[in-house]
């Protein structure tokens, strides 16, 4: 598999433009199904890093999860993030976000944010990161300078880094203690990381913040015992 996969093009019967509405929905799911097959490669990567979390965590009561990342890789870090209050009582306090473009760019993209190492060095530096921290840095490629920047400044700092990104032998894997790879290939729609791409960055962050979760003692006999009505 080549360094810029995710930007491969399926074959030319596969091309969504040249099918009928039900060849195309099904050549996409066919698509997103995939992830999970690079999933279940990851497993040992992430299972390595949910350790190594767990420790970081248990070691002080104030230790954050921090999640770093620009475009679509930030959206669903975001996502991932603010349902950990709701769904285990982890306290809002304990989780953060380092934005390429600001929480704006959640909205809509910030022109050439994600291309700047230091706003990501600046950004960290506001968050006062220390030893007792997680920084979880996202990207697609592997390659975005924001997010390869924060898991350097962060690890710099004394965090605990972890790594996801969709193509081998990149930087943000380079830079992460714990890189996990999801080597996710060629999308239905090319170069359009979006899809199974950021599928697969979602289930790996949901295995990773529940079972952390789990090994805090927030979940009971399969339920989430630490959750609060609101």
């Amino acid at each position: 598999m080549s360094k810029k996969s995710t930007e491969a093009r399926l074959d030319a019967e596969k091309w969504l433009d040249r099918l009928s509405i039900a060849e195309a929905l099904a050549v996409m799911l066919d698509n997103q199904a995939e992830a999970i097959s690079a999933l279940k490669a990851a497993l040992p990567q992430i299972k390595k890093a949910v350790e190594a979390g767990h420790h970081c965590l248990s070691a002080s009561d104030t230790g954050r999860l921090i999640y770093a990342g620009a475009g679509t890789s930030a959206r669903i870090a975001v996502q991932d993030g603010s349902e950990l209050l709701p769904t285990f009582n982890w306290p809002a306090a304990r989780v953060a976000y380092l934005i390429a473009g600001g929480t704006g760019a959640l909205l809509r993209p910030i022109e050439g944010a994600e291309d700047s190492p230091d706003a990501a060095k600046e950004a960290v530096a506001g968050l006062n990161i220390t030893k007792g921290d997680i920084l979880i840095g996202l990207a697609a490629s592997g390659t975005t300078p924001y997010s390869i920047a924060a898991l350097e400044a962060g690890k710099a700092a004394g965090a605990l880094t972890i790594g996801i990104a969709n193509n081998p032998d990149t930087g943000l894997l380079a830079a992460a203690d714990y890189p996990v790879l999801l080597a996710t290939g060629a999308e239905a729609l090319a170069g359009s990381t979006r899809l199974k791409a950021g599928t697969a960055q979602k289930i790996c962050l949901n295995l990773i913040s529940t079972q952390l979760m789990v090994l805090q003692g927030r979940v009971k006999n399969g339920l989430m015992s630490e959750m609060q009505p609101r």
